[in-house]
Formats: C-alpha cells, sequence, structure tokens
C-alpha cells in the first residue's frame, strides 16, 4: 500500500479500528481517507489518526485505489449505487465489509464489473483481536489479495475461503460465535453466584478463566477436544461437569446453533436489493 490511497465509505466503529490499526503497523495517515456524514465522527476521526476526511462519498472514492465499504448492510446500495461513476472510471479494488451482502448485489449496483473481496469480521476487531473469513472474486489479482489481507490483519487474523457461500459459515462461526461464548460466560458467572460468590469476583473469575483458556488453545497444536481431556482429571469435578454436558447433549446443542445461524444467513443474503434502495435491514452482526 506504498504508493496507493486507501478511501473508507462509512467511519463508524469497524472503519475506526481499521484506521488506527492500520497507522499502528506504520500506514501514512496522508494515504487514507474517510467518508461519512457525521461531522462528529469526520472531527474525531481527524483529531485522533490525522486522516483525511470528506462528508460526500464520491470524494473518498474520487482518489481510492482501494475502497473498504464499511456502512450499515441497509445503506449500503445508496452507497454503491452514489459512488457508481467513480467506480466505473477509477476501477479500484474494492473491499465490503458490510455483513450478509453478496458480491452479485454490490457488482449489479455499481453497474460494472469490478475486482471485489468480500470480508465477514467480527466485534472483537475493535479491540484488535478480530477474526475475518475473506472471499475475493475472479478478478481480483494476487497482489490486490495481499493488500485487503494486510489490512484486514490490522484488526486481527484474516482468512480465505475459496467459495462465497462459505462466508455463511464464517458468519455463523466467528461472526455470531461472540455471542457464543458471551452466552456461555454469563451463565458460568450466574452459578458462581448461585454457589455464594459476589457478582465481582464471580465476572473476574470467569472472564478470565475464558481468556486464559482462548491463550492456552492458541499456544498449543492440540485440538480443543484434546485440551479439554488434558485438563480433566478422573473423577474429578471437571470430569463430573463435562460428563453432566454430555449426558445432556450440549455438544449437539451447541452444532445446531451455529447451523441455524448459518441457515438464517444464507437466507438474508437474498434479501438485499429487494425493495430498491432501502433493502431488508439483516438480523446478523452489523458493523458501520
Amino acid at each position: 500500500m506504498t504508493d496507493q490511497r486507501l478511501g473508507l465509505i462509512g467511519g463508524g466503529n469497524m472503519a475506526r479500528s481499521l484506521v488506527g490499526g492500520l497507522i499502528n503497523s506504520g500506514i501514512a495517515p496522508e494515504s487514507i481517507i474517510v467518508s461519512d456524514p457525521d461531522n462528529s465522527i469526520r472531527q474525531a476521526l481527524a483529531e485522533d489518526f490525522s486522516v483525511q476526511t470528506c462528508a460526500d462519498n464520491s470524494s473518498a472514492a474520487h482518489v481510492a485505489d482501494i475502497l473498504v465499504l464499511a456502512v450499515k448492510p441497509q445503506v449500503i446500495q445508496c452507497a454503491v449505487e452514489d459512488i457508481a461513476e467513480n467506480l466505473l472510471q477509477r476501477q479500484p479494488l474494492v473491499v465490503s465489509i458490510a455483513a450478509g451482502i453478496p458480491i452479485a448485489s454490490i457488482e449489479s449496483w455499481a453497474g460494472s464489473p469490478l475486482p471485489l473481496i468480500r470480508v465477514m469480521p467480527n466485534t472483537p476487531a475493535v479491540t484488535g483481536n478480530g477474526a475475518s473469513g475473506m472471499y475475493a472474486n475472479h478478478r481480483v489479482s494476487e497482489s490486490q489479495r495481499t493488500q485487503a489481507q494486510k489490512i484486514m490483519e490490522a484488526i486481527g487474523i484474516a482468512v480465505w475461503v475459496d467459495e462465497e457461500s462459505l462466508i455463511d459459515t464464517v458468519t455463523a462461526v466467528s461472526g455470531s460465535g461472540p455471542a457464543y461464548f458471551f452466552y456461555l460466560m454469563d451463565a458460568m458467572v450466574k452459578a458462581a453466584q448461585e454457589g455464594g460468590l459476589n457478582p465481582e469476583i464471580s465476572r473476574q473469575l470467569t472472564l478470565q478463566t475464558a481468556l486464559g483458556a482462548a491463550q492456552l488453545a492458541l499456544a498449543s497444536d492440540d485440538s480443543p477436544r484434546e485440551l479439554r481431556r488434558r485438563v480433566t482429571s478422573p473423577g474429578g469435578t471437571t470430569q463430573a461437569a463435562v460428563e453432566w454436558l454430555d449426558k445432556n447433549g450440549c455438544e449437539e446443542i451447541l452444532i445446531r446453533a451455529v447451523h441455524a445461524a448459518r441457515e438464517l444467513s444464507i437466507e438474508l443474503a437474498k434479501l438485499p436489493g429487494e425493495q430498491g434502495c432501502e433493502p431488508i435491514t439483516p438480523v446478523i452482526p452489523v458493523y458501520s
């Protein structure tokens, strides 16, 4: 990205995280331009990161070699149609992080074929601990794939899938995944309080345990199943808890929950554009 300009359409939380991560990785602030209609958002970005900002999407699209669509799904059609002429003339690499929006829809709204990458990030990206799944259409070059990956790695890990339909699985696993872990943590906090611990200690122990377990898993080459076996002593308290979970079908329940999220993601992907410039609002994670 040394000699290229990065434009972001939308300056919300995800865009802000990208800007901060990229600048921390050594990207020059003057190579980044962000458009957003909210003056307070533009002012904060300019003051905090010294990037160029503008209220008009066309101004960003007019100069960008790489253009990130960081708007909500319910407004992306209008945003793309608004800059369609710029896209036709400049032919930038377009990276969409709008949840649930297929590449075909973006190309249709743009009115011209483009090198397009669809990304499904997740909310931990705002702390630099995100997990993003990426899919590129056939017009994206190897160098553009590398550029896009570096952009997304500014907020966490980024992996590629070979088929766009697999983005629905990414959505179900990592996109919706933080909520599954919050669900488990909430249950553990409640159990701790029922066992006599006060709310603050219950929260501290649960969250630190979750963090420690994740760090152990990341540092190990062993599967989660093997790690679980290693921390489960025969006849001990952990075995009693795990056997209760197995007996009550918890693993199957979690698997079915992930499949339910994937099935809804597939259905929601069919909705964009059916109602003109105001498509139905998806009920999956939204990043702005």
